[in-house]
């Protein structure tokens, strides 16, 4: 394939479908949103949008699917902020530092506790929705933040240990204070200025037990 080939521009129809598609996931993240899981159907969406059952699922056949791509798109652009951060090139208390800063915004958003909150209520009676979220969304953030904890490890920036169980210590770590509070309404939100303190805390906690 010829490095012209791979700028090749998308033709017409394809830009079409894909800014179909991306209106599809607007509305379907906003239904989710309001109905719930249990409460959205394929139907009901379908009404949203102002076309045929059938032209929705051209897109995506069932709503596990199209949960999934909710998710995908909802994520998509935090976790390339992240992948910027996680730079191992440089010092590892500066990117972590701002890894959890930025991940501390992200989970306390009241989006994110409206889908957090949507998740747990309805997990038992829809497993596969549960499934599809852990996936779609913390397992992937872990991840990332493993591959990163690995590379510094190597580097010996951190001690060897176990990079994906490291992460999920740090992501505990950072939802440690406020998060339940907020989940259960005891707390209306989680200002800037708080997110620093406990930003500070947190990254202290992990790397007193990781140097």
């Amino acid at each position: 394939m010829s490095e012209g080939s791979l700028c090749t521009p998308p033709s017409r129809r394809e830009a079409r479908r894909e800014s179909r598609r991306d209106a599809i996931l607007e509305v379907a993240e906003q239904y989710f949103r309001e109905h719930g899981y249990a409460g959205t159907t394929m139907s009901g969406i379908a009404c949203e949008l102002g076309g045929s059952k059938g032209t929705l699922w051209n897109y995506f056949p069932c709503k596990e699917l199209l949960f999934g791509a909710v998710l995908d798109r909802a994520t998509a652009a935090f976790r390339e902020e992240l992948s910027v951060t996680l730079n191992p090139d440089g010092p590892v208390e500066a990117a972590l530092g701002k890894f959890c800063a930025q991940f501390l915004a992200k989970i306390t958003a009241p989006e994110s506790i409206t889908l957090h909150r949507l998740v747990v209520g309805e997990a038992a009676r829809f497993p596969e929705m549960g499934r599809i979220f852990y996936e779609r969304a913390p397992l992937r953030t872990q991840e990332l933040l493993a591959g990163y904890i690995a590379a510094v490890m190597e580097q010996g920036q951190l001690r060897q240990d176990d990079p994906l169980c490291a992460a999920q210590y740090l992501i505990a770590l950072c939802m440690a204070r406020s998060h339940q509070k907020l989940l259960a309404g005891v707390k209306e939100c989680l200002g800037a200025d708080e997110i620093k303190p406990e930003v500070s805390a947190a990254l202290d906690i992990f790397l007193r037990a990781y140097r």
